[in-house]
């Protein structure tokens, strides 16, 4: 049952106790939302919008101008200006905050079901949201929700400043809108139009899935509906403001999107989403992501029906439905392994392995405003891109992919070897003064057969050797 505790979170590290009961163990850490355990600066979206007006539009339309007939050294000075500006600094940050809690804190299930909304509803990888807005995004809409109803969350990710940015809902205006109507559209002939992305990605990928039947009409009439919903434009018209309605873009009269009618208006929007996160389709399709991200890449109807119920029974509260998911994924943790993905995978080696990771908040919090970070303020960014799987930069609207095969490359297994033999110099220096017994004690802990890896491990005599072939053991590589 030790696997358990790598499933559902991240193991067992080796100044942890086993847990003696590793159900209740797991199901306690959804009884309200923990305060994050990062002891350093923690910047809020608003704070980090602001730097994003000032760097990524104001320095980027300066370079624009003094390189408009230079697309090649544009792209240079671009890529400069971000170093020395250190936009790369803000998701190095995000991610050593997201990993503290997975490491070091007192809930690493929660910290591994904060991950899997996380991806859920995913900010892609466009523009410079990854440096100024998905961690904030994450911490601010994903994690703060996570006591609340599925309903909710949906609604509140939905009319998220990043999620607006990210799927370009404020250039959607409704063609008979009062907008429409203005003259400067004339003049510049920019009709108002309406954007489907947000309205797509909503049903696609957010509730009901595309199993639910809905057709393009769906999709438009949806997007009808959720005309209006735009950041505030600035003076110099840059999309940085808060999110608000804006009646003037919204498209009038009655819409109808899978067969239910709503009513014109701010309101609609809302109506709309309890009716989606209410659907049998969205319930099922919540039901078979958490359990292909927990269990196995083809869920049965039996893991998912208690899920199912529990969505149900609750009007889809999210603890019910993570406790409900992590029973499930207990029931069946001795029949089923999950291939780890890269990044699940980095978290546990440096949980296991007693690594220096991530990065102090010492170390993070010496950072100077506008100046280029150093190599190991970068360091998570940077490593996260290099194992294949930085969190905050999913190619696609739909996240990283949950399925194993994605993840099994040779190219990307080599990159876990290369990492765990560079991660044995990070070992916490107290784990090295008797490399036997802390080889010996991490292994019991999180391993059903321990002897087996032990006799595996004890074939090489050179600890960097043990400590690679152990964190690339098959039997670690699943979970």
């Amino acid at each position: 049952m030790k696997n358990f505790f790598r499933k559902v979170g991240f193991g067992i590290g080796p100044n942890e106790e086993v847990p003696n009961d590793p159900l209740k163990w797991a199901t306690n850490q959804f009884n309200g939302i923990p305060k994050i355990s990062w002891k350093g600066k923690v910047f809020k979206e608003k704070e980090l919008r602001k730097h994003y007006r000032e760097w990524v539009y104001k320095d980027r339309k300066v370079l624009r101008k003094k390189f408009k007939d230079n697309k090649i050294l544009y792209k240079v000075n671009k890529d400069q200006l971000r170093k020395d500006t250190g936009q790369k600094f803000w998701e190095s940050l995000e991610i050593s905050i997201r990993h503290n809690e997975a490491i070091s804190s007192q809930h690493p299930v929660f910290a591994k079901l904060w991950m899997f909304w996380g991806n859920f509803f995913t900010i892609s990888e466009k523009d410079s949201l990854p440096n100024y807005s998905t961690g904030p995004y994450q911490r601010e809409i994903i994690r703060a929700n996570m006591d609340q109803t599925f309903e909710k969350m949906v609604y509140n990710v939905t009319t998220s400043w990043a999620m607006i940015h990210h799927l370009d809902n404020s250039e959607s205006a409704g063609p008979k809108s009062i907008t429409a109507r203005e003259e400067w559209r004339r003049r510049k002939k920019r009709p108002a139009t309406i954007n489907e992305n947000h309205a797509r990605e909503l049903l696609e990928l957010h509730t009901v899935s595309p199993k639910a039947g809905y057709t393009q009409e769906d999709v438009i009439q949806l997007a009808e509906v959720m005309t209006g919903w735009q950041q505030k434009w600035s003076k110099t018209g840059l999309e940085t403001g808060n999110v608000w309605f804006n009646l003037d873009y919204h498209q009038p009269g009655k819409k109808n999107v899978l067969g239910k009618e709503y009513k014109k208006g701010k309101k609609a929007l809302a109506s709309v989403i309890r009716d989606l996160a209410n659907h049998p389709n969205c319930r099922d399709f919540v039901a078979t992501r958490l359990c292909r991200f927990l269990i196995t890449d083809e869920p049965t109807e039996k893991m998912k029906k208690p899920i199912i119920e529990a969505f149900k029974k609750s009007d889809g509260h999210l603890p019910e439905i993570h406790k409900a998911a992590i029973k499930v994924a207990f029931e069946f943790n001795k029949k089923y392994k999950k291939f780890q993905t890269p990044e699940n995978w980095f978290i546990q080696v440096a949980k296991i392995g007693n690594l220096n990771w991530p990065p102090s908040p010492e170390v993070m919090d010496s950072y100077e405003l506008g100046n280029s970070p150093t190599r190991k303020q970068r360091s998570p960014e940077r490593i996260m891109r290099e194992i294949g799987q930085h969190p905050y930069r999913a190619k696609q609207p739909n996240g990283w992919s949950d399925f194993s095969e994605d993840w099994m490359s040779p190219e990307l297994l080599i990159r876990r070897l290369v990492y765990a033999q560079l991660s044995y110099s990070y070992i916490n220096v107290k784990s090295r003064e008797n490399y036997d017994k802390f080889y010996h004690d991490i292994v019991v802990k999180n391993f059903d057969n321990p002897n087996n890896i032990m006799k595996y491990l004890n074939k090489k005599e050179r600890f960097i050797e043990k400590h690679t072939l152990l964190f690339n053991h098959p039997e670690f590589l699943r979970s």
